[in-house]
């Protein structure tokens, strides 16, 4: 069992896009996004201004969890991607990421998200409020 105080939680803008890609596919993320297009992977990544990381504090310090966001750091931050690796799922790591999130942002900053379906009861647990009126234009490829 992995405990919280062996997690290192940080701010990584320079995040390997290898790893980002693992994260995803070990989330189940990667059936919903371009796991097979490193160039897109590399371009998501780059243009996101806040890459959080959730690492195990042993040697190596393999990446177990990560929030790609992109904000202003004065009004609002979207995030893109919450992911955490299945074997590190139930064991408190996305919500130590969010609090990270929440933490470097600060109190003045407004935290929004498009929840897949089998994650909605999470942010509904970590006391995110649910909102009627999202809007959304879809991928063309």
């Amino acid at each position: 069992m992995v405990e919280n105080s062996q997690i290192l939680y940080a701010r990584e803008p320079a995040l390997d896009v290898a790893e980002f890609r693992r994260v995803l596919v070990e989330s189940g993320l990667g059936e919903t996004r371009p796991v097979d297009d490193e160039a897109r992977l590399k371009a998501m990544l780059s243009a996101a201004n806040l890459v959080l990381t959730a690492r195990l504090d042993v040697d190596g310090k393999p990446l177990i969890g990560v929030i790609r966001a992109v904000t202003d750091f004065s009004w609002v931050c979207y995030i893109s991607e919450l992911a955490v690796s299945r074997s590190a799922q139930g064991l408190g790591i996305g919500k130590g990421l969010m609090d990270e999130a929440r933490r470097q942002l600060g109190p003045s900053v407004a935290i929004s998200l498009i929840s897949m379906p089998d994650a909605v009861g999470f942010y509904e647990r970590i006391g995110m409020k649910r909102m009627a009126d999202a809007f959304w234009f879809p991928r063309k490829h």
